[in-house]
């Protein structure tokens, strides 16, 4: 008999031990701007590699068109966090809306500006945008701010452009290549499946490497990050914890391992059918990513800078821009570094 209640009670203590386990994951929803674009690969990689489960969390990620929309999911209580661009927690800090960048992955923003094919004759310059349809992934998001900034640097004003949302995949891809729109902002891999099918493709602004970056903003400008809003960061800082752990070790995974061995790794429908695009893409992009996943307070103080040339809202806020990101999680996340991605 008790051999009969041993053979019973095990699977059922094992069944327990499991549901323990499951229960003791943290689960916490990350927007993603995109995710097929290059700009935010450090977060789906984590995901395949299993850094956040390793981290004691079970992370659902949620792919939305452009990072106006991923933010629109955290401020209406859909997602915990984003997994998008910087500039927003500039932005929003104008509307006293407190959201705050815990770990960056992307030191440029790799923000394209590219003409389309159709379009190649009559547009040589930024200058030549006026009147014309451009696009960017969503109105608001983070290309929408680089066209405005690259409009008013250049004398234009930006009301004198029609922008249009056509996503940051194949949607954009099509609407280049159809001509729909004259020019767009892009990221990779799409500016690179251009290029290969369009050796002549003009790219009127391009911050895919520092010395670009530098180029066009004076400075380094941090892209992508985990962010979320202040009270949520406070109210789970294990969560944040976890989250900017994970992230730390797949950029380190990323500067330890070959663009071949990244791409394998990657969803095959995020590599798409053309995997030598893919990789090409790979490769032009590999320098975006950050080594470390800290802000540099220098780049911080850059995205403010643009923002209130470009936007009379954040010239006139006072806004503390020291307060919209906190590298606290990657100083410890250094500290208690050993394992690490393997």
């Amino acid at each position: 008999m008790r051999a009969i209640f041993g053979r019973l009670v095990a699977p059922l203590m094992a069944l327990l031990l499991l549901s323990s386990a499951a229960a003791a994951q943290s689960k916490v929803t990350v927007a993603v701007g995109g995710g097929a674009c290059l700009c935010y690969l450090p977060t789906v990689l984590a995901k395949q590699l299993g850094e956040f489960d390793k981290a004691g969390l079970s992370v659902e990620l949620v792919d939305l068109k452009g990072g106006s929309d991923a933010l629109k999911a955290v401020l209406g209580g859909s997602a915990d966090v984003v997994s998008g661009y910087f500039d927003h927690c500039v932005n929003l800090a104008a509307k006293k809306q407190e959201m705050q960048a815990f770990v960056v992955y992307d030191r440029y923003p790799g923000l394209v500006l590219v003409v389309s094919p159709k379009h190649t004759a009559e547009i040589k310059s930024i200058k030549d945008l006026a009147g014309k349809k451009v696009g960017v992934s969503a109105p608001g998001s983070s290309t929408d701010f680089f066209l405005k900034y690259l409009l008013k640097k250049n004398g234009l004003d930006p009301a004198g452009v029609a922008v249009i949302g056509v996503g940051l995949g194949a949607t954009a891809v099509a609407a280049m290549e159809q001509g729909q729109i004259d020019a767009a902002v892009m990221l990779d891999p799409s500016v690179t499946v251009l290029q290969g099918s369009h050796k002549d493709l003009r790219i009127l602004s391009d911050t895919r490497t520092q010395k670009d970056t530098l180029d066009v903003f004076g400075g380094e400008y941090p892209g992508g990050a985990l962010y979320s809003t202040t009270a949520w960061i406070k109210a789970h800082e294990k969560e944040a914890q976890a989250l900017t752990n994970a992230i730390v070790n797949t950029l380190k995974w990323i500067h330890g391992h070959s663009p071949e061995d990244i791409m394998a790794k990657m969803p095959p429908e995020i590599v798409g059918k053309n995997k030598e695009l893919y990789l090409a893409a790979l490769k032009n992009t590999l320098p975006m990513y950050s080594e470390t996943g800290a802000m540099d307070p220098k780049g911080a103080a850059a995205v403010l800078a643009v923002f209130s040339e470009s936007s009379p809202d954040v010239a006139k806020a006072n806004i503390d821009v020291s307060k919209t990101y906190t590298n606290a999680f990657v100083e410890r996340a250094g500290r208690s570094a050993g394992a690490g991605a393997k």
